[in-house]
């Protein structure tokens, strides 16, 4: 026996539960089907399990897609300030972190326990461990297929998220189904995601690993002033996550250690007070002692700073404040929080996130290519992109 439905969502994450509350909220009979065991999986993970689960500055300019203006209808009808509502409205406690990041209290199960609240008011269905076979499209509208048997629906939303962190069961479902309707898809890669060394830097870096430092990683034009974190794969740390979504292969990222700081100065003004402290010693009071002394003998400075001229001062601070580096890799999705790229933007209706050439078909969330950075901007997209198609259905 066929079951018909006005909407089915295929993905039970953040953009997937957001547009099934709005579209049944509405009065549309939804169904929500996902292959996992649990809903909102990457949100339970997310910010430590404290869900970083939006950032109050959130705007086009903190996302990455192929066309810039295209998160700008979503995200200005859908505001942070709205999902906050919806947040304070459950009684669920939150501060504010660095840069405008919103996190629970508490638990990031806070926020899967409130969609899940919102879904059950809005009369939507939830089936999980459901296993979709085929998709195809019918007269008025489609039929999939599942393990539990067919479905039909006048509209069909695919949330089912990018390829990042495959050990939670992520897959490239979305991507197919796009060529399935012939949707153009922009190339997809990790983003925010630890980028690796080679073997050979690696070893030379290997006494840093596990040191982190405030810093501001460059690549090109692009900065974010974050912390770094040396680990024994190569470079993490926010900046890093922040900067991977902009690194491509063959490039150089460069890193500016305590970018607050005029280290050379510091280093002259110390040598004035007393030249028989080495410079370790006076590095050693801003940056970890291990990471002072791989400087320092890394440019074979170990004489007293009374005995060093200022070009040789100048070359240790260039070397820690102007330190370029060249990545192997990245870690891969594995460990990415996201996917970059995806389902091309200009296949989509920017206020409906509707197929332009298929009716009735609809992709929210992290399978469009819109990308955002760390910090909270993933999810505001998964809520604003979700809610202003579940008003379109």
């Amino acid at each position: 026996m066929t079951r018909k439905f006005d909407v089915v969502v295929l993905g039970a994450g953040g953009a997937g539960m957001m547009c099934a509350i709005r579209a049944g909220g509405r009065g549309r009979s939804v169904l929500v089907l996902d292959h996992a065991k649990s809903p909102g999986e990457k949100i339970r993970i997310s910010g430590g399990g404290r869900c970083n689960f939006t950032n109050i500055h959130a705007s086009a300019k903190n996302y990455l897609s192929a066309n810039p203006h295209f998160a700008k209808s979503a995200l200005a009808r859908y505001t942070p300030r709205d999902f906050l509502d919806m947040v304070e409205r459950h009684g669920i406690a939150w501060h504010e972190k660095t840069l405008g990041q919103l996190f629970c209290d508490d638990s990031a199960k806070d926020i899967i326990r409130m969609l899940l609240s919102e879904m059950k008011a809005a009369n939507v269905v939830l089936e999980l461990q459901k296993q979709v076979t085929s998709i195809e499209k019918a007269p008025e509208g489609f039929r999939i297929g599942t393990s539990d048997g067919p479905v039909e629906a006048a509209s069909l939303v695919v949330a089912t998220g990018g390829k990042s962190i495959p050990k939670m069961g992520a897959t490239g479902f979305a991507y197919d189904i796009a060529r399935q309707f012939e949707l153009k898809i922009v190339e997809t890669r990790p983003a925010l995601v630890p980028l690796t060394l080679d073997p050979n830097l690696l070893e030379k870096l290997s006494p840093l690993s596990g040191i982190a430092v405030p810093a501001e990683v460059r690549h090109g034009r692009t900065a974010f002033r974050e912390a770094l974190l040396f680990t024994h794969r190569g470079l993490s740390g926010p900046s890093i996550l922040q900067i991977s979504s902009y690194w491509r292969e063959g490039d150089d990222v460069t890193l500016v250690i305590e970018p607050d700081l005029d280290i050379a100065a510091m280093l002259k003004t110390a040598r004035k007070a007393n030249g028989r402290q080495a410079a370790q010693t006076v590095l050693a009071e801003v940056l970890p002692k291990r990471l002072a002394q791989f400087f320092v003998e890394a440019r074979g400075l170990t004489a007293h700073l009374a005995d060093l001229p200022d070009k040789a001062i100048e070359g240790l601070a260039a070397s820690i404040q102007t330190w370029a580096i060249r990545p192997a890799g990245s870690e891969g999705y594995r460990t990415a929080e996201v996917t970059l790229g995806g389902i091309d933007t200009s296949e989509l209706d920017s206020k409906t996130m509707q197929a332009k050439a298929v009716s009735g078909l609809y992709f929210i969330g992290e399978c469009v290519d819109v990308t955002g950075w760390l910090g909270g901007y993933n999810f505001q997209w998964a809520w604003a992109s979700g809610h202003v198609c579940g008003d379109a259905l």
